[in-house]
């Protein structure tokens, strides 16, 4: 029997927690092959994202993927990446969240997002987004 990945299941979990107390979560993106991020936003392979309900919209967190539109710079952006490529999860305010290790899957393209009628969501995300958190204490472990 195949084993299923708890990533995803993680992801949604700490994304609900970070939401139900006013926390903002931000996803920490490798950026490998072809997907479907900004690339002027990847700094040294990675790609920071804030996937508050504020910041996104028709946010999607799949057990495959992971697809949202979000405004960069003002200008709206769809955003599709394999839910292998998140290393990690965390809140902006404090910087508790979990990190994962890249998982490597087959070769194939993000399937494209399909898109919905402009809308605006209430955050503009026009503030940049963070490198890591905090300079003091490290924040995320991998436990093993």
């Amino acid at each position: 029997m195949q084993s299923v990945s708890t990533k995803p299941y993680l992801i949604r979990a700490l994304h609900e927690w970070c939401s139900d107390h006013g926390f903002t979560p931000y996803l920490v993106v490798s950026v490998r092959g072809k997907m479907q991020v900004p690339m002027e936003y990847v700094k040294n392979g990675e790609i920071v994202l804030n996937i508050s309900y504020n910041a996104t919209r028709n946010l999607s967190l799949g057990n495959d993927y992971i697809s949202f539109s979000a405004r960069f710079n003002g200008v709206s952006r769809d955003i599709n990446l394999p839910v292998g490529a998140v290393v990690s999860i965390f809140s902006r305010e404090n910087g508790e969240g979990m990190g994962f290790e890249y998982e490597e899957g087959p070769v194939h393209e993000v399937p494209p997002l399909e898109t919905a009628p402009e809308s605006k969501p209430d955050d503009d995300g026009d503030e940049p987004p963070p490198s890591r958190p905090g300079t003091g204490k490290p924040a995320l472990r991998i436990v093993k």
